[in-house]
């Protein structure tokens, strides 16, 4: 919890906060962004998020795993370099089985750049319209995958949102002074950020939340300096001091759906995810929906729910537990900027003082 930012160190800028941990999931875009204030002050908006992301200070892009995820923009062209190949193979079947091979895909990311020469931005349907013109007609999978390849070739990335819309813009233009960095440079780079921020971890973690091969994955560990950790019989890596700690038993946390905390890593056992009997339920809960953490630990799930916030604990909660989880829902209710949000707690197993 320290390394992710969730217990210590609160920053005061989105963007470094998403440099921080490198990248950042982001498919669920509200629920991304309240990913970003839980590690920033506590008076931090949704508004001023959505600003750093209009602004180009943080992106929106495809660049691991195949999904969306925010990445800052001073890091999208190494990182791009690093991970897109091994996207654009794991994308493989699905451009078989829809018929766009090569050719097509390089027609269709030459129309998006001369679509967007202006400077402008245009949504994902402008971009279909402009295909059409040039001869390729596609809508749905086939447009979106057009566009992730356009993004993993680093020509389109994220432009302002209009409304609730996505729009591309070029990324020579997002991003005219993103780093770029020789191949080694790159992997150790990735590997400080994961294990500084993730840590401790296990190479399968980083395979999985980078997707580098294996064999990328521990040479970019061996030269970040990443260092080993057996804990439970278990061999992990991190970077920086160790610490003998537990997590606060007192700390609550409203974690989004997607919440780095939760789906970083491969090895499951890492995740704190039991509470006894609830263990498989737990186990969902980390990936599905929001999730309840009390003193590090997945607890229940909440939701949003026309204009108030449920939660729903799998366990019996104290008296202060409820509080703290009343004071974290009027974080959220002034990060929304939504006073007027209520908060609703179901019972659990029953509650004690």
């Amino acid at each position: 919890m320290r390394n992710h930012r969730l217990s210590h160190g609160a920053l005061t800028d989105p963007a470094a906060v998403v440099a921080w941990f490198g990248a950042v999931q982001a498919q669920e875009y509200p629920a991304s962004r309240w990913g970003l204030a839980l590690r920033m002050r506590s008076k931090t908006t949704d508004a001023a998020i959505q600003r750093a992301v209009d602004e180009g200070h943080i992106l929106r892009t495809h660049l691991m795993r195949p999904t969306w995820h925010f990445v800052a923009a001073a890091d999208i062209r190494w990182m791009l370099a690093l991970t897109a190949p091994n996207v654009q193979r794991s994308l493989g079947t699905y451009y078989r089985q829809l018929g766009l091979d090569e050719t097509t895909r390089t027609r269709a990311t030459s129309v998006f750049e001369t679509a967007l020469a202006g400077g402008g931005s245009l949504t994902r349907a402008e971009l279909g319209a402009a295909l059409a013109r040039a001869g390729i007609a596609v809508k749905g999978v086939r447009l979106a995958l057009l566009t992730i390849s356009a993004e993993l070739d680093a020509v389109i990335c994220s432009g302002p949102y209009r409304g609730k819309q996505l729009t591309y813009a070029l990324l020579e233009r997002r991003a005219p002074r993103a780093a770029r960095l020789d191949r080694d440079e790159a992997l150790a780079q990735l590997a400080l950020r994961f294990f500084s921020s993730h840590g401790p971890a296990t190479i399968r973690d980083f395979v999985w939340w980078s997707g580098l091969s294996t064999a990328d994955a521990r040479r970019a560990a061996d030269i970040s300096g990443a260092k080993p950790r057996e804990i439970d019989g278990c061999a992990y890596l991190m970077i920086g001091r160790f610490r003998e700690q537990v997590a606060d038993p007192d700390s609550v946390h409203l974690l989004p759906i997607y919440d780095e905390y939760l789906v970083a890593y491969r090895d499951r056992e890492a995740v704190p995810h039991a509470y006894g009997v609830v263990k498989t339920a737990a186990r969902a809960f980390v990936t599905f929906q929001h999730a309840l953490v009390i003193g590090g630990q997945v607890a229940g799930t909440w939701k949003l729910k026309a204009g108030s916030i449920e939660v729903f604990p799998v366990r019996r909660l104290t008296r202060s537990e409820r509080g703290a989880i009343a004071d974290v829902a009027a974080r959220h209710a002034r990060f929304v900027e939504r006073p007027d949000f209520a908060t609703t707690v179901g019972s659990g197993l029953g509650n004690r003082d």
